[in-house]
Order: C-alpha cells, then structure tokens, then sequence
C-alpha cells in the first residue's frame, strides 16, 4: 500500500510515517521544511520527502496513494487536501490511521493529561520491554532507550494479564488532547481508546488537568469537558490508573465505569481517596540518583530508584508502576530493574553537554508548572550548594505566548538563580494579549531576571556570566534560534 503524508514533518506525523514504513508500506509526504530533528530521520529512513504543498504531489512516482493522512496542521483549502477530497482518495488524520492501522486488536496504554505524557509514555514502554512484553509505542518525543519515538512491537499474540486471562499486546502511545484534524475537531485521544471494542482491556493514565491549548479550548470549562469525554470513552473492562493529587483528575475519574488505580506521593492532598499506589520521596545521591519507597495497597514493595530527578517524576513513575503491575502482572524485581535503568527522553532535562565545566540542559517545558518543576529537579542535580542554575525560557505555544498565565510565570522562577526571558516565539498574537516579559522581569526579585531583545543576546550574556559549576536550562518547546547549539560552541571555546 502506498501511503502520502500530508504535514509529514511534526514530531507525530514523522514517527506515524516510520511505523507505516516499519510496516512494509509504501511511504512519501510533503512538509513546508524538513528541519531537525524529523526531517533528518525521514530521509534516513529513505522516505521521499517533497518540499511545498501541491496537488500533484499525490501522484508523482507510483499513482495515487491508497492513503492519504493529513495533519492537523493543515487546512481544508491545502492543495493536497483539496485534490484529495476531489478525486475521492481515502483520508484519515494522524489519530485516525494510528487507531485503525496499529491498535486494532492491541491493548491500548494511553498516556494523558497535561504535564509528563512525553516522559510516562516513554518509562512505560521501557518497563514493559523490560519485562519482555516487546510493546508497541507511540510517542511525541524520542525516549534514549529506544532511539525512536515509535515502534509496531509484538503483533497477534495474546498475554496473560495479573489474573492469567488472554489480554492483547501491549501498545503505548501518548495521547494528546488537542483536536485531530479539520474535518474532526475532538481530541486525538479519543481515537485511542475503544479501538479493540467495547469489551477492551484498555489502560489509562490521566497524569493531571491545568487548562492549556488556549487557542482551542477558550476556558478550563471546555477542557475539561475533553477529559471527561475520555473517561465516559474507557470500556468498561479497562483501568485508569488517576492522579489523587490532582482535584480535577479525582472528579472527572470517579464517573469512570472501569476500575481506577489511585496514585500520589506521601503528603499530597488527595481529597476523599486513599491512593493504593503510593510512593514516599527518599533522597537524591551525589550521582543525581533519585530513590523513594514504594507502598502497595499499605504494604511496602520496597525501595526504587530512578536517573531522572523532580517529585513530578517519582508521580510520573508511580503511575507507570500501576501499569505494569496491576495492568500487566508485571513484578516489582523486574520494574525495579527498568525504572532503574531508563535512561530519560530527549528534551526532558536532557544533558546536551558540560562546555568549560557548565552543565546544559536542554527541556520542551512551557507551562508554568512544567517550568516549576523542571527547575526544581535540576536544582536538586546541582553540582555544588554555591552552583547557579541559569532558566533561559523561550514562550512559543499559543497559549505561552498569551496573557493566560502573566500571574503564574513570576511564580514559577523561585529555584533559579538567573532567569533570561527570551522574546516571544509568535509574532501573530494581538498586542491585548501578549506576555508581558518585561513585566514578568520586573516582578522577580531585583537583578535575578532581565528580559532579553534577542538570541544573539541571550548567548552574550551567558557566555558572560557562567562559570564553571553553573547549569543552564533552556527551556523553550521550539528550535529556540539554534541557541543549544550556538552556546554549546561559544561556552568550548570561551
């Protein structure tokens, strides 16, 4: 079969079109640009990419395409789309092909929520490869263990789950809930669960609930109808695996008709429920080692240990925990062992390098609580009490570079010691609702924070200003002006 991707160079259209190849199809796709880091592994694999959007696209090489997957990107009056429609192709979206082409028939684990989807997604599958249950994964970033951000996995096998019934194979894949494409204007998750029937054995993992994706989800009362719409969609022989600390998570998850699997850190306000998986925070050793206690049902399952630092990912980790065991009958020795062993995912407090003894992270956090959080992880990394923690954050989302959060952004910057404010990512955002990074500069504490006119001038002032010891967090979910790589090379030979 010959598939066409229209918008093939997204992080999600990308690996889509590497599991179609891995499949033994035929695959091409049409993208604006094909920059790193999609367009190099498209080419790697050998896909034949073509540069614009046109009409004739569709048949150049082998005829028509017997598929045609249009991103959510692209719009109803793009060429492709347009001749498409026209010649009465058959189309589907990213969502779509991904629940009829590789999850039919597989057990579904879907990873949601706003915060830690990337980094869930990526442990989960590790530990279920780690415990020999080859899963198939799909996922919006490139977890190191892997390499890749998707993989088919085992096909056509049944397992046996915690109670020895035939479950099918498992299959991760991160579900985002921003819309699937033009014509299906609801959230891709909604395409991932249900899709082996209602009798499914589907497992999901809903991480929190703060309101984002402004741009299409105007106020947190239609986000959250989204998640409420996953949950009513979980069959009723599935298990979500639910946040206890999270307030909306706890309201939305007890309409679920499934089982539900609490989990929390010791301390957290979980309401009315009493968590059955609970992780208790240990210490963190002088390798950046984190270790907690992990409790069952009250009982102890023992001590866990984990390279990637922050409390949201000891939370992130209990979930995965729930999963394996209770989803899977997976035993504690053998995810004691994957959770010890991943190696993290790229662009998640992703180590680029130590140029001149500075340590770079490189991170896609844009939300307040992810910046929060990330900065509070690696400052627990640092090398020395006196070593500074640089934030150099880049708004780029819609909702970033918005007004949504002005109140909440100074409040996130309190474990940096110098925070650089890099200029807004979108130039098409009405003057009335812009961040205002100057106002957010002044709000800090005199002399921590300044507001930068450019990426040229970012790079000066780091240069100037860290010494060896520091650690840099670039945090921006876009290229970021090739800073990584700029200061990478200015800081080796400084």
């Amino acid at each position: 079969m010959r598939v066409h991707f229209t918008g093939v160079c997204g992080t999600g259209m990308g690996q889509l079109a590497l599991l179609f190849r891995e499949a033994g199809h035929t695959v091409d796709g049409s993208d604006r640009a094909f920059d790193p880091p999609i367009g190099p592994q498209l080419r790697e694999a050998g896909l034949s990419l073509k540069e614009g959007y046109e009409a004739s696209h569709l048949t150049e090489g082998a005829g028509e395409p017997d598929l045609v997957v249009i991103g959510n990107a692209i719009r109803a009056d793009n060429p492709e789309a347009v001749a498409a429609r026209e010649r009465g192709l058959a189309v589907t979206s990213m969502s779509g092909a991904l629940r009829t082409s590789f999850l039919a028939g597989r057990r579904a684990v879907v990873i949601t929520g706003t915060h830690g989807k990337t980094t869930t997604s990526s442990l989960a599958a590790f530990v279920l490869e780690t415990a020999d249950l080859k899963p198939g994964f799909f996922i919006g970033g490139i977890p190191k263990d892997f390499g890749t951000g998707g993989r088919i996995g085992r096909k056509g096998q049944a397992l046996l789950g915690p109670r020895n019934e035939p479950v099918g194979a498992p299959f991760v894949v991160e579900g985002d809930e921003y819309d699937a494409v033009y014509w299906h204007k609801k959230p891709k998750f909604l395409d991932y669960v249900g899709a082996s029937g209602p009798a499914g054995k589907d497992v999901v993992v809903l991480t929190s609930i703060e309101h984002d994706h402004v741009d299409i989800y105007p106020d947190e009362a239609s986000y959250l109808a989204a998640f409420e719409a996953l949950v009513a969609a979980i069959p009723a022989g599935g298990l979500l695996v639910a946040n206890a600390a999270d307030r909306h998570v706890r309201e939305l998850a007890k309409k679920a008709t499934c089982t539900i699997a609490w989990y929390a850190l010791q301390g957290d306000d979980t309401g009315d429920v009493n968590p059955e998986w609970l992780a208790a925070p240990a210490h963190v050793d002088e390798r950046g080692v984190t270790f907690f206690d992990l409790f069952a049902g009250g009982v102890s399952a023992g001590r866990f240990q984990q390279s990637i630092p922050g409390r949201h990912n000891i939370a992130n980790a209990t979930a995965v925990v729930a999963v394996a065991a209770q989803g899977f009958g997976v035993s504690f020795a053998t995810i004691r062992k994957g959770l010890g062993t991943f190696t993290g995912v790229k662009r998640r407090q992703d180590l680029l390098g130590t140029p001149n003894g500075i340590a770079v992270y490189d991170d896609f956090a844009h939300h307040p609580t992810a910046v929060d959080e990330t900065l509070r992880a690696l400052r627990s990394k640092a090398s020395s009490p006196s070593a500074r923690l640089f934030a150099v954050f880049e708004p780029r989302s819609a909702t970033a570079c918005r007004n949504t959060h002005q109140a909440e952004y100074p409040k996130v910057f309190g474990a940096a010691d110098r925070v650089i404010l890099a200029p807004l990512g979108r130039t098409n955002i009405p003057e009335s609702e812009r961040l205002d990074l100057i106002k957010i500069a002044a709000e800090l504490p005199t002399g921590k924070a300044v507001a930068a006119p450019s990426i040229d001038a970012i790079l000066d002032l780091l240069v100037a200003e860290a010494k060896p010891g520091d650690a840099i967090a670039l945090l921006s979910n876009g290229a970021f002006g090739g800073l990584h790589k700029k200061l990478l090379d200015r800081l080796s030979t400084s």
